[in-house]
């Protein structure tokens, strides 16, 4: 256990220190703002303050986590080892700067509550963050600052026992289109044959055909592949189904339809089913809680998952939507069209409410992105980049979450590279 001595005990100090010792590194915390209780503790114990009590381990605090609000914050990037760190405090700290605001300010993500520059679809875009500035998208800097103070803390406790966790992979399937040609409909199709003639794409055209005659299976319709690949694996698996309205005309699908039905309650069979909320649904709650109730009855299980469509996650509105819906965790903290950690964390955090300041129960699993940022990029490269984020993840004994297509793992050359990656787990 770590006592930890601090003047006063805020939701964002307890939030951001329990994120760093007890998520990350498995140390149970207790505060106290008594200095006899904190000079009698036997184990671990640090003071976070303006000033240490005395030669203990002491880490200064640089204010934001005693502040209500958020306003425009001054942000100076230093390097740090390997890694980098911001909010850099005086000499007497053993951290040169203040790690726990510097945890929360990212974890809650600040600053997407202030003013910036939305994409098409209004979406927080990955240019406009502190970490593709600044160069580390692709580090879980939060869970690097947490190891290091770790090595040093421990450092001066060499009596105590450290804990140590492993690497965790957690397959996301986002299945919102689980068929190319079947199940859609006539209007659809034939909208669909009269675009591919108008683009002379005869192949396709063929390839619709013998899917609507029963003569071959349809492409997308990959779900066999992904649960025979993960059957004995003690890999984590979730795959994500929509059951509203998609957000093109062309992308719609009945889901009414038996054949469809029928593949949910399969899937639900082998692995976690989540629910993707629906593009036109997110500002109409009623719409919401008819999209989970309606999942719900087909699965006969209780929704505990959900991703929101085209990665339109707004705060705080959607989260506190989805803590209204009693869903505990969400998967949609990644950047529609780049890869790396929105968070800059690689393991599951409790989404902080800025504008009431208030810790909620809501699970937020880090996703590093969607396979399709890559889809223009050689296998080559898609190897080095996913090899590169994961080892990052690694060596932090994170969570490793991609989240894949049911398309990506039809059977043809431009897929292998995902079938691979997918398969060796």
């Amino acid at each position: 256990m770590l006592l930890v001595h601090t003047q006063k005990v805020t939701p964002r100090l307890d939030y951001a220190f329990k994120h760093i010792c007890t998520r990350i590194l498995g140390i149970k915390v207790e505060f106290t703002s008594v200095i006899e209780n904190f000079i009698q503790h036997q184990g671990l114990k640090l003071s976070y303050g303006k000033q240490p009590i005395g030669n203990e381990f002491f880490i200064q605090a640089n204010g934001l986590l005693w502040e209500q609000g958020f306003e425009d914050v001054e942000i100076t990037i230093s390097e740090w080892e390997e890694s980098i760190c911001f909010f850099s405090v005086g000499e007497r700290s053993d951290l040169p700067f203040d790690i726990f605001s510097a945890a929360f300010y990212l974890l809650s993500r600040y600053e997407e509550y202030l003013p910036h520059v939305k994409d098409e679809l209004g979406r927080f875009p990955a240019k406009e963050s502190l970490a593709y500035k600044k160069g580390f998208l692709q580090q879980p800097v939060v869970d690097q600052w947490a190891y290091k103070f770790s090595d040093i803390l421990f450092g001066k406790f060499p009596e105590e026992q450290r804990k140590a966790r492993k690497l965790t992979t957690h397959h996301l399937i986002d299945a919102s289109r689980p068929f190319r040609f079947a199940q859609r409909g006539p209007l659809r199709n034939t909208a669909g044959y009269f675009r591919d003639l108008a683009k002379f794409k005869l192949k396709r055209v063929i390839e619709r055909s013998r899917v609507l005659l029963k003569l071959r299976k349809d492409p997308y319709n990959t779900f066999t592949w992904i649960i025979n690949n993960l059957k004995n694996s003690e890999v984590r698996y979730t795959m994500f189904f929509l059951i509203g309205e998609a957000y093109t005309f062309r992308e719609s699908l009945n889901t009414k339809r038996e054949k469809f039905r029928m593949l949910v309650k399969y899937v639900a069979d082998y692995a976690e089913v989540g629910l993707t909320l629906s593009f036109h649904s997110l500002d109409n709650f009623s719409e919401l809680k008819n999209e989970k109730r309606q999942m719900e009855e087909l699965t006969h299980r209780q929704l505990k998952s959900t991703i929101i469509d085209k990665s339109l996650l707004a705060l705080p509105h959607n989260y506190r939507n989805l803590i209204e819906l009693e869903v505990e965790r969400d998967f949609s903290m990644f950047y529609e069209h780049s890869l790396g950690f929105r968070g800059s964390t690689c393991t599951p955090f409790l989404f902080y409410d800025l504008d009431f300041e208030v810790k909620t129960p809501l699970v937020i699993h880090p996703v590093i992105g969607r396979t399709d940022v890559l889809e223009a990029e050689k296998s080559s490269e898609i190897e080095r980049v996913m090899n590169t984020i994961k080892e990052n993840v690694n060596k932090v004994n994170g969570t490793f979450s991609l989240l894949y297509s049911n398309k990506d793992f039809v059977s043809n050359k431009s897929n292998r590279v995902w079938r691979h990656l997918f398969s060796e787990n």
